[in-house]
């Protein structure tokens, strides 16, 4: 499986950014996918998860505001941020769980300035 993920950049406090990552692989709609992040000097943290159900969990700092998708067609998925706060500032790694096995995609950088 590999994963190619996109759409960071910088914004401003209160503004939006939508993630994507692209999976190959001919069972992308059975994976559980997540994103993750890190910022400067931290531990890599879960985000938000979507099931190969579709089922979705989110960190408790980012309900509300993210919003986790998957189109199976175009076998990606995507991560709508809205009301982006200084602290959503990462690097945002996408993963794919696929026959217990872990896959990482590359990071993009998300910077949100105040």
């Amino acid at each position: 499986v590999q994963l190619q993920a996109s759409g960071g950049g910088l914004v401003q406090a209160g503004g939006s950014l939508r993630l994507s990552c692209a999976a190959s692989g001919t069972f992308f709609s059975s994976y559980s996918m997540a994103w993750f992040r890190q910022a400067p000097g931290k531990q890599r943290e879960w985000v938000a998860t979507i099931t190969g159900g579709g089922s979705t969990i989110y960190e408790d700092s980012v309900k509300g505001r993210f919003s986790i998708s998957r189109d199976t067609a175009k076998n990606t998925v995507t991560l709508q941020m809205d009301s982006l706060k200084p602290e959503d500032t990462a690097v945002y790694y996408c993963k794919a769980r696929a026959g217990g096995i872990d896959y990482w995609g590359q990071g993009t950088q998300v910077t949100v300035s105040s």
